[in-house]
């Protein structure tokens, strides 16, 4: 004889038998996949924003220290150009001259800065992954791209 009581109705045996689960059963199955579907989108959604603010962290730990750097190798250019100047048209006129070239400089940077903000794509396999739900909640995962 088998080795299966005859009273067993465990999660496999129903869902090979098909349409014998009652309603209250499927919602609950339903809702506890919508769970873990959530929660696996919720984890994914921290695992790339922890690797994202890691680089952004390296980068800008880098950059901190190329600014200084850089800050000082330009402060003191400007003096001498600011000092060569000054042969030429005096000292007032020469510091104007070298402040105006600063100031384009300046906003120079500050437009490429602002439109690299702006082309900034956020968490894209999180948005990709839950624009798929939708189609996995109906059944559907073959339309999925």
């Amino acid at each position: 004889m088998g080795a299966t009581s005859v009273g067993a109705t465990g999660p496999a045996d129903r869902h090979a038998r098909g349409g014998d689960q009652s309603i209250g059963e499927l919602f609950s199955e339903v809702s506890r996949d919508l769970s873990t579907l959530i929660r696996q989108e919720v984890e994914l959604a921290k695992a790339e924003a922890a690797q994202t603010a890691k680089r952004a962290g390296k980068g800008a730990g880098m950059f901190g220290g190329a600014g200084v750097a850089g800050h000082m190798v330009l402060l003191f250019l400007s003096l001498a150009l600011w000092w060569g100047l000054s042969y030429l048209m005096g000292g007032g006129w020469s510091a104007l001259v070298v402040a105006a070239v600063w100031a384009v400089i300046a906003a120079v940077l500050a437009a490429r800065g602002r439109s690299e903000i702006k082309a900034m794509e956020g968490l894209p396999q999180t948005a990709d992954s839950v624009k798929k739900i939708p189609d996995a909640l109906r059944g559907h995962e073959e339309k999925n791209p």
